[in-house]
């Protein structure tokens, strides 16, 4: 069935639902309708800014979430304002959202429903759209490993099931049999995009069954047939666990947002849909069913007028936010004890991949509500052996193969971190983190931010060339990422660093990029402390002394300086091994550059735009009153990794340090 066929007039079958559930289930309709006229008309007054209309909607969002327990996650949508009063938000809370007031859930950071609150188990929306329903994936699993019992339910439109996340989100919940109610609202239209351009199936609901998933239409207009329908569904996933796909067939009465109208809509499709309204056709139910009168009606309506009225005047009463930088910059990361444990003085030779398994063996046995997830991490091990023999010791609940698809598993290790577990992911190459960019770079990056949420996430990135992997598996990307306020990198050199730099990454509840060079696994070995310990983030390694020049570098690229230097024992050099990018040690930094007066910074990633153009220009603009010579960058050529070895040879730049650092010293 599809929204230019709608459904007939909504007939409503009283059952044996008490006259008090049926009085509620008007009033939590009711409310957001009258909400969203008020806000119609402050909007023409230029009293908030914007406006996402569910109106015609609204049976959908109060059927579900009166159908779920108070306790259960709900992830709605612009459209969804029933979501968030029938859990009772205080409305002077939602209007100071409204109107970026700091009363309101982000400070003023973000508007209309991008906002979530533990409070009332809301989880919002980000423009993207698909992130969210892998988001909703991990918290439904986090319920399952919990054995919770709960139910998650996710809502997305008919235009957000077009993205690559809905497949990805779908599939995985399908796999492994997660709780999760996935509910379409089907409107009619993608802004001014009829459905019939957003796929070529009779109902969204028909994609069920390519995912082996149960599925099913309702009538998005009458709020019995929802509620009974989800609360009956919702205690089978209860008992059951199992993912269920809704397609709730309804229509948006007014615009996208209110400025770009309704012209697009044929007259007659709004005049059919019209005489569907899902409050006046279940008010009028109820005056026939002599449940619901004028008297009663009217005490109603009076009732959440000056609801309405009272909180709107202490939202406008509020002063506005007093921007003050350091709050601002304080709120970008949740705050974190970044201190070193004690290492045993007991150690054990390690190669760096060998460092870095113990490092995350340990952190598994140090937190039992840690789960690993990634491609073939499981019984294979990982396509690096980094797991391997994880699953003999920790199960497959908490060490998980998943299929291939970056973005719904760095959404389902957010989830997790939203129920209150811990998640590392592993890239199975850092290049493939370009799958999933969006949900690292505007969801993991932007939700302590924005609602105070934090993102419990570890992405490990295999990366970096000299092993003839091509341009796809030898990207050394971290500028993507360093770029991004609200994640931090880390990049270390040495097994020993590794180990303990992880387990710190793991204990931070910010998201954490972990990069480690594939061409170190196996060539780098160190004396490593046996026991468990941390490497605090921020504070870089000096590895050699001298007052020449100061050398600076991370990654791969530190033992091809410190090689460099060993054939050439006459530089006198300070040697830094930086370890993590963000946050950037630039005191050690600015302190070695102020006693040399020289400074080069080798970088194994491209030149134009790398973390050694950032250090250059701090340089520049702290110290260069210290300078004898300009500051310079030695980098990888300007084109993507070549496979061939000579040609990767001639791409590094590894060949290259010596003769620039030979020239600065010159200069």
């Amino acid at each position: 069935m599809s929204n230019s066929k709608v459904f007939n007039k909504i007939k409503y079958k009283k059952g044996n639902y008490e006259k008090e559930l049926l009085l509620t289930l008007y009033k939590n309709l009711l409310k957001p309708r009258m909400i969203e006229e008020k806000m119609l008309v402050l909007l023409r007054q230029g009293k908030i800014s914007k406006w996402f209309s569910g109106i015609g909607q609204e049976a959908i969002s109060v059927g579900v979430t009166m159908a779920l327990n108070s306790n259960e996650y709900i992830l709605p949508m612009h459209r969804n304002l029933g979501v968030f009063t029938t859990r009772n938000i205080p409305l002077y809370r939602l209007f100071a959202q409204w109107q970026g007031k700091a009363s309101g859930f982000t400070k003023g950071r973000d508007r209309s429903f991008h906002f979530g609150t533990q409070q009332y188990n809301i989880v919002g929306m980000i423009s993207h759209l698909g992130p969210q329903l892998g988001v909703a994936d991990g918290i439904a699993l986090a319920s399952k490993l919990k054995n919770n019992k709960e139910v998650t339910a996710v809502f997305t439109g008919e235009g957000g099931t077009s993205e690559g996340d809905f497949h990805e989100a779908l599939n995985v919940a399908s796999v492994w049999q997660l709780p999760v109610l996935f509910c379409v609202e089907n409107n009619g239209y993608g802004l001014s995009t009829p459905t019939k351009e957003q796929y070529n199936c009779k109902n969204i609901a028909d994609k069920g069954v390519g995912y082996g998933m149960e599925s099913h239409i309702i009538d998005g207009n009458n709020i019995l047939k929802i509620y009974k329908k989800v609360s009956k569904i919702a205690m089978s996933i209860r008992e059951n666990p199992r993912p269920v796909l809704i397609e709730f067939k309804t229509f948006r009465m007014r615009g996208h947002e209110e400025a770009s109208g309704t012209k697009y809509v044929p007259e007659d499709l709004l005049e059919t849909w019209g005489k569907r309204d899902p409050v006046v056709n279940f008010e009028t139910f109820l005056r026939e069913e002599g449940l619901l009168n004028e008297n009663i009606e009217t005490k109603i309506k009076s009732d959440f007028i000056n609801e309405i009225n009272e909180h709107l005047e202490v939202s406008f009463n509020e002063s506005e936010i007093t921007p003050i930088e350091t709050i601002e910059l304080d709120d970008v990361y949740k705050s974190f004890d970044n201190q070193t444990t004690k290492k045993s003085t007991n150690t054990q030779e390690l190669r760096f991949i060998d460092a870095i398994s113990e490092g995350l063996k340990q952190s598994m046995e140090t937190h039992n509500n840690l789960v690993l997830m990634g491609q073939d991490i499981a019984d294979y091990g990982g396509v690096f052996k980094v797991t391997d023999g994880f699953v003999k010791q920790f199960g497959k609940d908490r060490v998980r193969n998943t299929p291939i698809c970056e973005s719904a598993i760095i959404e389902t290790g957010m989830g997790l971190s939203i129920a209150g577990m811990k998640a590392v992911v592993e890239m199975q190459f850092a290049d493939f983190a370009s799958s999933g960019f969006n949900p690292i770079v505007n969801y993991l990056a932007k939700s302590f931010y924005r609602w105070g949420q934090k993102a419990d996430v570890v992405i490990r990135m295999p990366c970096g060339g000299g092993i003839a992997a091509g341009p796809f598996h030898s990207q050394t990307n971290e500028a993507w990422f360093t770029k991004t306020p609200g994640l931090k990198v880390v990049y270390p050199a040495f097994p020993a660093d590794a180990k303990g730099l992880l387990a710190n990454a793991i204990n931070d509840p910010n998201p954490v990029l972990f990069f480690e060079h594939k061409g170190l696994y196996r060539t780098i070995r160190e004396d490593v402390p046996t026991s468990y310990y941390t490497t605090p983030f921020g504070k870089a390694s000096i590895l050699k002394s001298g007052n020449d020049v100061t050398v600076i570098s991370y990654g791969a690229a530190v033992h091809w300086a410190l090689e460099t230097l060993t054939n050439n024992p006459e530089i006198d050099a300070d040697v830094i091994d930086l370890r993590t990018l963000k946050p950037l040690d630039v005191a050690t930094i600015y302190a070695s550059v102020k006693k040399t007066g020289k400074a080069i910074i080798l970088q194994e990633d491209s030149l134009f735009g790398g973390v050694a153009s950032d250090i250059s220009a701090l340089i520049m603009e702290h110290c260069f009153e210290y300078l004898d010579a300009p500051v310079k960058r030695v980098a990888s050529m300007e084109t993507p990794i070549p496979f061939a070895k000579q040609l990767e040879t001639q791409y590094l730049p590894k060949t290259k340090f010596e003769k620039a650092l030979k020239a600065l010293l010159s200069y």
